[in-house]
């Protein structure tokens, strides 16, 4: 249990870090976690210039009336699927008015739920590079599970970051084609900026994947 604290402390604050340089704001939204991955985020200081705040939604009901999850989605498909994380992620990003959004949802345990094995967990983010869903298959016990689930939420998220602080970069260095000589100092500035960001993420990254499973 120690060893997934110390994953989540650094995988929330890579991304914690990089959202601050960015000046890029953060809400999220959970189901089977149940406000751990916000209390993941808030305990890294300088967080309140990022975290716009979250929503914990256990009822399935509450899913569409707090969190925009179409109904028909919900009553057709049941609380853990790709298509409802996507829907929260976006949702939550929406809600809060933040630039990224960040869900879980899925079984812990100790039982079976509608048919969907303990373990399986959706984690999604939506974001500037678009949403992206990811499926997980974790064993161990309840307290694990969302642990973990918290962990790959975090490293999902930090990879868009990273995505987009390249995408970011790519850009920089094609302006810095087509502009004068006199102008490459200030995209030259911004691009070291942007790979600051791009080396928080990626030693984030590297200390999260070891909780993974």
């Amino acid at each position: 249990m120690q060893r997934d604290e110390n994953a989540t402390g650094s995988a929330a604050a890579a991304v914690v870090h990089s959202l601050s340089q960015r000046h890029e704001t953060l809400a999220t939204v959970e189901s089977l976690t149940g406000g751990l991955l916000a209390a993941s985020i808030v305990e890294i200081a300088g967080v309140s210039r990022i975290y716009r705040g979250g929503l914990v939604v256990y009822a399935t009901e509450l899913k569409a009336t707090l969190a925009d999850v179409p109904p028909d989605l919900l009553a057709e498909r049941g609380p853990v699927d790709p298509d409802v994380a996507a829907a929260l992620a976006e949702g939550g990003r929406q809600r809060c008015g933040a630039d990224w959004g960040l869900a879980t949802t899925g079984v812990a345990g100790p039982e079976p739920q509608d048919g969907k094995p303990v373990g399986l967990v959706y984690v999604a983010v939506a974001g500037p590079t678009g949403v992206e869903v990811r499926e997980l298959d974790l064993d161990g016990g309840r307290d694990h599970v969302r642990s973990a689930a918290v962990i790959e939420a975090l490293r999902l998220l930090a990879e868009h970051i990273h995505a987009s602080d390249e995408a970011a970069i790519e850009g920089l260095e094609t302006t810095d084609t087509a502009i004068p000589a006199g102008g490459k100092t200030a995209a030259g500035v911004a691009g070291n900026g942007s790979g600051a960001a791009a080396e928080s993420v990626r030693d984030g990254l590297g200390t999260a994947g070891a909780g993974r499973r």
